[in-house]
């Protein structure tokens, strides 16, 4: 079988994320919000999803490539009569004060070679394809109506050619800007190359003032510009992914809805942050976890919507055909309402570099104690309690390593800043709660086989025991961590590099493809143990996983290296980001940065 992969760049402002497919359409847009209906869902059904689509009249060939070290994305068409190139971004720059960042796409058609001739087809829809909306035509301009807000695609293309479908010659630079809610008021050609001026050179800007190492610095800034756009800014938030329903594997059932927030993976997303030293968006994803704790609920949810909204619910939408015909789709996610324990250390670790770290002023926080003892109580009722696991097991529970883990890393984090505040109180009562976290991962324990297993009680490995090492729980340079990773590598590591997360079959039966970040984990675990040829060697080798833009999927098929899972996964970038980061420290490699003015 012929390896897949995903044939889409992505854009995006931090106020909303699209898909731009090598053949130039439009595949996947949420309008007005990440986690909203799609505008265009061609990526889930070809026929109800919409199009937006600029090609030639004749036979051609497509690249793709972002503006280096942008969000900017360029496709070009080359046919029998030209070439062209367009010019796909979302605009964001700072402006009054403020980011200005528009529900807003706007399209540059720059003719290169010859004389192509190209239509544009702009359909838009509503309600995941379940209604297409009326286009009512303008001077310059078609109003789309039927949505929430009307949708507005304002162009210096003739519109006949629009309205018509139209092939017409392309002789000099056309634009299209498509407009949500509030239409542009401005001189469309002159705003939009303003728009792309401006937008090029806040991500060049971004990049400039990000510490990055000289180890693999392409790859890492592209999983850095990547991950910054799936920050919602407004409230801080950061999706696992911009799509819903791209399947774990084809016709295994698995397809999820990770447009939402996963508490879970805080700590990754927070160090990834802090290793390139952007602090503005820590600080606002620490304020959306701030806002959340403080809602007063007993226990923490898994993930969140993008707002803090809790319900969830899940649903599946048998109209739609799924990607490549792979059904169901979903929207919503079930696994809001499981349980999962590891998610308090996690919020716990996140805070320590507010505590540890002297860019950030503790002493002039008010909330410390609170914070501390809310979080020490959170642990202390879950402790001993069975959950879901940090892979959301749908149908039963164990009192997992992972979980116990995350809670001794937790309290060891509680237990620092507690003593940088001074309070002994909970400093004692973090090393109380840690030494029974301790006992609960020391239960795990397989003597024979030196290593620890998933659970108590069980027989099967898991790779987020990884961890173990990462966390500093087993001494990295003890025969311990060593056996132990030699043991995961053994039974879950494939001839090709990948990283299975279990090989045990679950509410679906057994895996059938690997997942990516545990692949980089394994990296970062290699490095800690000292055996830095293989991690540089496992890094390399998982750099061909990528599509044609560096852009990582969330799951690969053994096999042939297939991309598969929610495209691209954040996740995976910050597992890349990490391994590329703890390579880099132990190689003792500059990290280069430039002041911010």
């Amino acid at each position: 079988m012929e390896r897949h992969t995903y044939q889409t760049g992505l854009i995006g402002n931090c106020a909303y994320l699209a898909h731009v497919n090598m053949n130039t359409n439009i595949d996947w847009l949420c309008w007005p919000r990440m986690d909203s209906s799609f505008v265009f869902g061609g990526m889930l059904d070809k026929n109800k999803g919409g199009e937006f689509s600029i090609l030639p009249a004749d036979t051609y060939t497509s690249k793709q490539y972002y503006l280096e070290n942008t969000n900017v994305l360029c496709t070009e068409i080359t046919s029998t009569t030209g070439k062209y190139r367009i010019i796909d971004y979302a605009p964001r720059f700072y402006q009054y004060e403020r980011y200005f960042k528009p529900l807003m796409l706007i399209r540059k058609i720059e003719m290169l070679e010859g004389t192509p001739r190209v239509r544009v087809k702009c359909e838009p829809v509503c309600d995941y394809g379940g209604r297409k909306l009326r286009a009512q035509r303008g001077s310059n301009h078609i109003e789309f109506l039927g949505c929430e807000e009307n949708i507005r695609l304002t162009t210096n293309i003739p519109m006949s050619y629009l309205f018509e479908g139209e092939y017409f010659v392309l002789n000099e630079d056309k634009y299209l800007l498509l407009s949500y809610g509030n239409p542009l008021e401005a001189p469309l050609n002159s705003t939009a190359e303003t728009f792309l001026r401006e937008t090029t050179q806040y991500w060049r800007t971004w990049i400039k003032h990000s510490n990055i190492a000289n180890f693999y610095q392409p790859a890492v800034i592209r999983s850095a510009l990547a991950l910054k756009i799936h920050q919602y800014e407004d409230t801080g938030a950061i999706i696992a992914a911009s799509t819903t329903s791209l399947p774990e594997s084809p016709g295994s059932g698995r397809n999820w809805d990770y447009r939402y927030c996963w508490l879970r993976d805080t700590y990754y997303v927070i160090m990834a942050l802090n290793h390139i030293g952007h602090f503005e968006e820590m600080e606002k994803y620490f304020s959306y976890v701030a806002d959340i704790s403080f809602s007063g609920d007993n226990r923490y949810q898994p993930l969140y919507g993008i707002t803090g909204q809790k319900n969830l619910t899940e649903q599946i939408l048998p109209h739609l055909d799924g990607y490549m015909g792979n059904q169901p789709v979903r929207v919503g996610n079930q696994a809001y309402e499981h349980i999962q324990n590891d998610i308090y250390g996690q919020v716990l670790i996140s805070m320590l570099p507010l505590y540890t770290d002297h860019r950030f002023i503790f002493s002039e926080r008010k909330d410390s104690t609170w914070w501390i003892e809310y979080l020490l109580n959170k642990i202390e009722n879950t402790i001993d309690e069975k959950d879901a696991g940090i892979w959301e097991f749908r149908n039963f529970a164990n009192i997992h390593c992972y979980s116990n883990l995350f809670q001794w890393a937790g309290c060891s984090a509680a237990e620092k800043m507690a003593h940088t505040i001074g309070n002994k109180e909970l400093e004692e009562r973090a090393v109380s709660l840690k030494n029974r976290a301790a006992a609960h991962i020391e239960s795990c324990y397989d003597p024979v086989r030196k290593v620890y297993t998933n659970a108590t009680g069980s027989q099967h490995l898991d790779a987020s025991t990884l961890q173990l090492i990462m966390m500093n729980y087993l001494d990295p340079t003890s025969e311990r961590a060593k056996d132990h990773l030699i043991a995961l590598e053994q039974e879950l590591k494939t001839p090709n590099g990948l990283f299975y997360r279990y090989l045990h079959s679950d509410d679906f039966g057994k895996p059938k493809t690997t997942f990516l970040v545990c692949a980089f984990w394994y990296v970062e675990a290699l490095a800690c143990v000292g055996r830095l040829d293989d991690a540089v060697k496992e890094f390399e080798n998982l750099m061909k996983y990528s599509n044609h833009l560096l852009l990582f999927s969330e799951d690969v098929d053994e096999e042939n290296g297939s991309q598969w899972g929610n495209f691209p996964q954040a996740y995976s970038h910050v597992g890349l980001m990490n391994a590329a980061y703890r390579i880099a420290m132990k190689l003792d490699l500059p990290i280069f940065t430039l002041n911010r003015k």
